[in-house]
């Protein structure tokens, strides 16, 4: 029981999803925000935690992926333009804690119908630009929106959106996923630092084994099989939060 509630248990954990989500592009803030709800951490400090490590961990991608010229301005522009400042907002709601669990629990359910339910990106839609334009900016506004108020970065869906879009390669979607996830989780933490501040001192061991995990996984990447199946089992991890949400809203 001791090594469940040492800090260094959780950042072992932490390690791991960054390790897995790193090599993908993504930053691991829905495992990261369901583990941390798992234990039992207070909803003001949730989100601020995801977003720091979110920012930790795509840090290290975005820089990999631009250097390797992944990174497309013309692709990631119309996410950005909609959801930076929807972050910040997002970042300065101060939500009571039932409906915050509401949320993070909707967004979860959605985070979990992702993994598991959405097992084919490869067709395209065939939108005119304009209609993709439209699309993106909704999107981001959405996904930013969510960034800011439960720190889930979003890039779990941006990734094979923008393939299912037609709007850039699996690499450019990696990339524009750890770009948009980057500035999104500094948007809405930069909120939550003037609205709703936290002391994140506790937390530098999880930040630590985010970065080194994040590191590895960026360095190393993982195989798209080899990444897709960890991302289903790290998925049983939402399904345990989410159970667990449910019963702490409805019993």
């Amino acid at each position: 029981m001791d090594i469940l509630t040492s800090p260094y248990f959780l950042a072992s954990l932490f390690f791991v999803v960054a390790f897995i989500y790193s090599s993908v592009g993504l930053g691991g803030g829905s495992s990261y925000t369901a583990l941390l709800a798992i234990f039992g951490f207070s909803s003001l400090v949730i989100p601020s935690v995801s977003l720091t490590l979110n920012l930790v961990v795509t840090s290290i991608g975005s820089f990999i992926f631009i250097r390797n010229k992944h990174a497309k301005l013309k692709l990631i522009l119309p996410f950005l333009i909609s959801s930076v400042p929807m972050a910040y907002l997002g970042g300065s709601i101060k939500l009571p804690k039932d409906i915050f669990y509401w949320v993070l629990l909707v967004s979860l359910i959605f985070v979990a119908l992702r993994i598991y339910g959405w097992r084919d990106t490869s067709f395209d839609l065939k939108l005119s630009q304009n209609g993709k334009w439209v699309v993106s900016l909704l999107a981001g506004g959405i996904l930013g929106l969510v960034a800011g108020i439960v720190g889930i970065g979003g890039g779990i869906y941006l990734v094979p959106l923008i393939i299912v879009l037609g709007l850039g390669t699996e690499k450019q979607a990696a990339a524009c996923g750890a770009i948009f996830i980057w500035l999104n989780s500094f948007s809405g933490l930069i909120s939550r630092q003037v609205y709703n501040t936290i002391n994140l001192e506790e937390f530098i061991p999880h930040i630590i084994a985010v970065l080194i995990g994040g590191g590895l996984g960026s360095y190393l990447g993982a195989s798209k099989y080899t990444a897709q199946t960890i991302e289903k089992i790290l998925g049983m991890l939402i399904l345990i939060a989410i159970v667990l949400l449910s019963q702490k809203l409805l019993i």
